[in-house]
């Protein structure tokens, strides 16, 4: 698999790789170079082995679809425009 790096030096890791390291956005991914000099990517892990934190989720996901007040397009417009 190829992929092209970017002028800040970023890469995209292909989608067969971030499910078998079971990567999601924001995981922490640790560099290492082996004996050969190649580059060996691997899932990041805290202290003793417990894991990185997990992302923080959208702050909106909670309140999604909890509106009770069901709003018709033309009282809300006549609600704006007064």
């Amino acid at each position: 698999m190829t992929t092209t790096l970017t002028v800040k030096g970023q890469v995209t890791i292909p989608k067969q790789i971030r499910d078998a390291l079971g990567l999601a956005p924001g995981s922490a991914v640790d560099f290492a170079l082996n004996r050969e000099g190649q580059v060996v990517l691997h899932k990041a892990t805290g202290p003793k082995g417990k894991g990185v934190a997990k992302p923080q989720p959208d702050r909106f996901d909670a309140a999604r679809g909890k509106a009770d007040v069901k709003w018709r397009t033309q009282d809300l417009m006549a609600l704006l425009r007064a």
